[in-house]
């Protein structure tokens, strides 16, 4: 048997290679999602991490005790700090910096690499006693030596298109500048290897920058040899002033800053990992669609192994051993194709905002290791299952037909299992239609519905095909007898017309259901906003931890054609155990920044320890307008009471909670300063004034500014984002589908290899032949997609509560123009699925195919 296996594997070599390749696709996009998934993830921790090679303790300022701000005389990190700890024991050198962040601008005007995936780190060029910095090595030019002028590295200034010599126009936290680029440096920060930027400064300039003149932000030390990070770190404690500096070794910052990277960076991975799972479910179907076409048509050749011997037992092990055989090889080809998968992925989903950093591909353990389970495990599976059900047949039986349908025993069983997961899904979906809000245990409800749904739309679909189909014959009955016989081809065996069309099923549905959502929910906010929103113009910076500039605020005011200008600041608001944005606002200017339905209370009570609240925050923390709740505003401030004025409808640009501008200003993330102005212009000047706004800001890289149109678009393109990174990755299941539409019309030209030659003897023209195999696979992909639409857009319609809940004016909407582009893939694919069967059908010699025996 052992024999018998090997010269099988070998014996029909197009056969071994259409199975090779549908395993190979299915490991591929499988093992291409999962490298992706981790790649990613490990270049968004290098994008956010700092190294620590030579470091062994550094040396920081505590933060104040709460409700008391730091004085500047106060904080200790000074040049003789940094002598003082040249002396201890132990330290071989020391290093001061002071760090920050800054955004250049590139030669064309636009911010360069500010995309939420780059670091933008910027510091001091610390020259050590031979005069050159260790960490950040010239290769052309020399190093700043006044506040006139930077040095860049060398990815910076190839993306930027720099040059010594260079006026370049930059931003820290606040007024715009311009500075001579005098060199060029390298550097290992693997912040900036992954597509960020980096600015070096003199020593002088970063500390004003970053710090207060004459002081650091941090002082890192080296040990000397022999002396272990925490003996050196017990040290130095012992020469710092307790109160007001503290020593941290490298091994506890690394650790620190994982727990911060991968909580950062926990959401990139979700959800590649979760089409990946698609991937790995859509790729099953094929392949044990493809083991049970083979084990079908060799249903004789295991009858014969029967009638001269051959043990169930043993006929089911060689078509396992089979099976392993060819899993092993086309895992590991599989495994390359996905490497090819994943180094594409990037381009196509990141586009030239830098929404995904430079990263290489990590190939991890989880990405050989699925490689084995999808290649061999579902390929072994795929074989064992049609292989226990050909070994039953009695040999004399099977020895009479190769196609043995299925008992109405079983199509009863089959029929009621789908009637009661197909039930149980659409009444778990039924009842979250009363669901008043997006809650977890709602949302892993309707997850499991949609499940459940689909699991009941593919057991009953093998029973849905005789019905469907044959009201789609009367569309094929147009092209005569070969759209006769294209219908009863795909008749012939519904459980394998069923299973064909199974994985191009769960991709409509995704498709359908999530394009649906999508589509709604951005609608929704594009009324949000445009119904939320008085100023004509918007004016911010790129993050909250970023200040507008005082003195651009009062340029916007004074700009001609500007009516009015609103400042708002930025926050956080610590209450009942959660965190929320809080913005500073000032009543008075309420009505020229925004649009807000008060259900209760208003806004014009705002003032120190008084806030409004959004409907939704309202809900979760059962608040209401009287009502009193104790918080915190911001990360230095002793809890207190505050009192809400007002409950407001949802509205994006408003956020979750706001305060007096003064309290929060004071309290936010960058104090003292603003982070929005909104804009009114005078009637008839709103079209020419965005070029004087830009010219008031100074051209500032750090600030964006926007019409009423593009912030009404941006509302909804916060939902088109995720959709076309979702479209990206489900696209990977259309091509799973085509190919296995093609390989199944493949493997079935090659069943019915003696049918068609007889067509063909008795006058069937090569035409006929290819266009019955194409009107077949068409029907096959339109049964596909009739059956994912419905589930698809029956699962949206059900949850359109739960967005409801979660977006103020949900209303369930169909893009019609995404359906129908859905529809036409599937006829795209049902024909291009098509072509090399069809072609090969007609090819064949009549008289030849006649006497096929195979």
């Amino acid at each position: 048997m052992l024999r018998t296996a090997l010269r099988n594997v070998l014996a029909h070599k197009a056969r071994l290679a259409m199975t090779v390749l549908t395993v190979c696709l299915g490991v591929a996009f499988v093992c291409g999602t999962l490298v992706f998934a981790d790649s990613a993830a490990a270049g968004y921790r290098a994008a956010a991490s700092k190294g620590f090679e030579g470091i062994a303790v550094t040396v920081t300022a505590k933060a104040p005790p709460p409700g008391r701000v730091a004085e500047p005389r106060e904080d200790v990190l000074t040049d003789a700090l940094v002598r003082k700890l040249a002396a201890v024991p132990g330290v071989a050198a020391v290093r001061p910096s002071a760090e920050g962040s800054a955004t250049l601008s590139a030669a064309d005007g636009d911010p360069l690499r500010a995309g939420t995936g780059r670091a933008r780190p910027a510091g001091a060029y610390v020259p050590g006693p031979d005069g050159k910095d260790g960490r950040h090595p010239l290769v052309k030019g020399r190093a700043p030596r006044g506040g006139d002028e930077i040095v860049v590295d060398t990815t910076t200034a190839e993306a930027g298109g720099f040059h010594i010599g260079d006026t370049i126009t930059l931003a820290t936290h606040g007024p715009v500048m311009t500075k001579r680029l005098v060199g060029i440096v390298t550097t290992h920060d693997t912040r900036v290897t992954t597509g960020g930027t980096l600015v070096l400064f003199d020593l002088a300039t970063a500390q004003q920058l970053f710090a207060t003149p004459g002081h650091y932000t941090d002082i890192d030390l080296t040990a000397a040899p022999g002396t272990s990070q925490f003996e050196l770190a017990g040290r130095v404690t012992g020469a710092l002033p307790a109160d007001r500096a503290e020593a941290t070794t490298a091994t506890a910052q690394a650790d620190q800053q994982a727990v911060y990277v991968n909580v950062l960076t926990r959401g990139y991975q979700k959800v590649p990992m979760v089409f990946a799972g698609v991937s790995l479910f859509i790729g099953s179907f094929l392949i044990v669609n493809t083991f049970t076409m083979l084990v079908s048509r060799r249903t004789r050749e295991i009858a014969l192994l029967r009638a001269i011997g051959a043990t169930r037992r043993q006929v089911v092990r060689s078509l396992i051993l089979e099976a392993a055989l060819i899993g092993v090889a086309a895992s590991a080809v599989g495994f390359l194709a996905g490497l090819g998968v994943a180094s594409v992925l990037p381009g196509l989903l990141s586009g030239s905002d830098g929404t995904l950093p430079d990263f290489p591909l990590v190939i991890g353990a989880r990405s050989v290791v699925a490689a084995l389970a999808v290649g061999v495990g579902v390929t072994v599976l795929a074989a064992w299952l049609p292989s226990r059900r050909a070994a039953k047949i009695a040999p004399i039986e099977a020895m009479r037909s190769a196609h043995q349908p299925p008992s109405t025993a079983g199509t009863r069983v089959r029929g009621a299992i789908g009637a009661v997961l197909l039930a149980a899904g659409a009444g778990l979906l039924v009842s979250l239609t009363g669901a008043e809000d997006a809650s977890e245990e709602n949302l892993r409800s309707a997850m499991l519905g949609c499940g459940v749904l689909m699991a009941g739309l593919i057991v009953l679909s093998p029973l849905l095909v005789r019905p469907l189909i044959r009201t789609l014959g009367a569309l094929t009955s147009r092209f005569g007898v070969v759209g006769r016989l294209a219908r009863d081809n795909a008749l012939r065996d519904p459980r394998r017309t069923a299973a064909t069309a199974a994985a191009l099923m769960v991709s409509t549905a995704l498709v359908a259901g999530l394009a649906v959502i999508g589509h709604s929910t951005a609608r929704s906010l594009d009324r949000q906003a445009a119904a939320g929103l008085s100023a004509d113009y918007l004016i911010r910076a790129r993050t909250d931890t970023t200040a507008i500039d005082p003195a651009a605020v009062d340029r916007v005011a004074r700009t001609a054609g500007v009516e009015a200008a609103t400042a708002t600041s930025a926050g956080t608001l610590f209450v009942g155990g959660g965190v929320e944005g809080i913005t500073g606002i000032d009543p008075k200017g309420l009505d020229t920044a925004l649009k807000l339905d008060f259900v209760s209370g208003s806004a014009g009570e705002l003032a120190p320890g008084r806030i409004a609240v959004s409907a939704t925050t309202a809900h979760e923390y059962g608040l209401a307008v009287g009502g009193r709740t104790e918080a915190r505003m911001g990360l230095g401030q002793e809890p207190r009471e505050y009192t809400v004025v007002g409950v407001y409808r949802d509205n994006p640009l408003a956020g979750d909670v706001l305060g007096a501008r003064a309290e929060v200003q004071a309290n936010g993330f960058v104090p003292g300063s603003v982070q929005r102005v909104f804009v009114r212009a005078e009637r008839g000047a709103a079209k020419d004034l965005e070029h004087r706004l830009r010219t008031a800001v100074g051209n500032n890289p750090l600030l964006t500014i926007q019409d009423r149109g593009q912030l009404v678009a941006e509302a909804g393109a916060t939902v088109g984002n995720l959709l076309t990174l979702t479209y990206g990755l489900l696209a990977i299941g259309v091509v799973i589908s085509s190919l296995g539409i093609a390989n199944t019309l493949a493997m079935s030209v090659a069943e019915r290899t003696r049918e068609i030659g007889v067509l063909r003897a008795v006058g069937m023209r090569r035409k006929g032949i290819r266009r019955m195999i194409r009107l077949e696979s068409l029907t096959v992909a339109v049964f596909g997609t009739a059956l994912g639409l419905v589930g698809g857009l029956f699962g949206a319609w059900a949850v359109g509560s739960l967005a409801n809940g979660a977006v103020e004016q949900y209303a369930f909407s169909l893009p019609w123009g995404t359906l129908l582009l859905v529809c036409l893939s599937s006829l795209a694919i049902g024909a291009v699925a098509a072509a090399v069967p069809a072609r090969r059908a007609a090819a064949l010699n009549p008289l030849e195919a006649i006497a096929d025996t195979a």
